[in-house]
């Protein structure tokens, strides 16, 4: 890993720690280069590697955290949760992702999962990405589902 202060590409690992989540590893590196000896922090996570998403017209395209965060992110504007909430959020839908050992997952299979989650999560933005995802019709539709989440 490259030192960010003087571009040397040599660094040393001086300490690691699991983080308090239990899935990411925070690592203290220090640059090897004796003038530059710049200390700072890289965290390492699971990466998710050659996943594809079947979508609803069959095309495929390639797993992006990027698209499933900001589905969430909107799903949650402004909503009373911090960052740190919402990337323990997306690993844990990310958890059950790599749990289905599948190559290709349907979007339905992908939608279904970050449903489960908002639903224990935050029930608004639930019911906001439920609108978006299961293409609310009519408000019978979204009061049959808000009916469902209140009975639970």
């Amino acid at each position: 890993m490259k030192c960010p202060a003087c571009n040397n590409e040599s660094t040393r690992v001086l300490d690691s720690r699991v983080a308090s989540d239990g899935v990411t590893v925070r690592r203290r590196r220090e640059c090897s280069k004796k003038k530059c000896g710049f200390r700072f922090s890289t965290i390492e996570e699971i990466e998710i590697l050659d996943l594809t998403i079947i979508k609803r017209n069959d095309r495929k395209e390639s797993y992006n955290k990027e698209k499933l965060k900001s589905g969430i992110k909107k799903a949650l504007e402004k909503r009373p949760h911090g960052d740190e909430e919402i990337a323990q959020l997306i690993r844990d839908i990310e958890m059950d992702l790599q749990k289905t050992r599948k190559n290709e997952v349907d979007s339905s299979v992908l939608g279904d999962i970050v449903m489960k989650h908002l639903k224990k999560f935050d029930k608004v933005a639930y019911i906001r990405y439920a609108s978006v995802y299961r293409s609310f019709e009519d408000v019978k539709t979204f009061e049959k589902e808000l009916r469902s989440l209140k009975k639970k």
